[in-house]
């Protein structure tokens, strides 16, 4: 498999910060509904399992295009 470009991981990392925001905003407008205390909806964005993977996968991505930036 080859090595992704420059651009294609920025695209992917903006593609994927976008995707975590829109999830980490259902998260909070769906507590909000169904009118959780904020410190509940807080406790569930952080414990979100997708939200971890993708936070986790955002910071192997942005090191590696640090990485490609800086060779």
């Amino acid at each position: 498999m080859a090595e992704p470009t420059l651009q294609e991981l920025q695209d992917s990392i903006e593609e994927l910060e976008a995707y975590r925001n829109r999830l980490r905003d259902d998260v909070i407008a769906m507590g909000k509904k169904l009118k959780l205390p904020q410190k509940r909806i807080d406790a569930t964005v952080a414990e979100h399992a997708e939200l971890q993977r993708l936070e986790e996968v955002l910071e192997q991505l942005l090191k590696q295009r640090d990485t490609m930036a800086n060779a």
